[in-house]
């Protein structure tokens, strides 16, 4: 009896399939690479608080490149105190989105003062920030609210250090 010899065909389907899942795989997997590496709302939209003097503080956002805040959707509150009135917005740059149509938008740097009602010297305060924004690369974030406690300054002293949301990451040789 002669040994069977393998039907060609099938081989060529065999490998015709298999160069069709590793070339899906491929594909697949360069959809996961750009979609990991946008970065985590706290990074994108990195957020620190300054308190100037015993009733201002400064809210600072230090936005990614290739991120973008919405200016309708940035809100501050301070507790346990309030503020004298919202705070004043710088205007934005006007885009056409995608999401919410014709909307202001901040990049890079954004700086708002919040003056609180009352004077806190030496008292902890907690200043609320909520906001949203999207990544150039078509990504929307879900609103998000960052809490953070400082310390307001006593009268005539120098204004308190910088707290920030995201601690820079530590490298391998720090």
């Amino acid at each position: 009896m002669k040994p069977a010899r393998p039907d060609r065909s099938l081989a060529v389907w065999v490998t015709g399939a298999l160069a069709l899942a590793l070339l899906s795989t491929a594909s697949l997997s360069g959809a996961a690479d750009r979609s990991s590496k946008l970065l985590e709302p706290e990074r994108a939209f990195a957020f620190s608080v300054q308190a100037l003097d015993d009733k201002t503080i400064e809210a600072r956002f230090a936005i990614a490149d290739g991120y973008y805040l919405y200016r309708e959707k940035l809100k501050f509150n301070v507790e346990p105190t309030a503020l004298v009135a919202a705070p004043a917005l710088p205007p934005g740059k006007v885009k056409d989105d995608a999401f919410f149509g014709k909307v202001e938008t901040y990049r890079g740097r954004l700086a708002v003062k919040l003056v609180l009602d009352q004077k806190e010297p030496g008292r902890k305060v907690t200043v609320l920030a909520e906001s949203q924004g999207c990544a150039d690369a078509g990504v929307c974030y879900p609103p998000q609210v960052q809490a953070l406690t400082l310390t307001m300054p006593l009268p005539g002293a120098a204004p308190g250090a910088p707290v920030a949301a995201t601690p820079a990451r530590k490298s391998w040789f720090n």
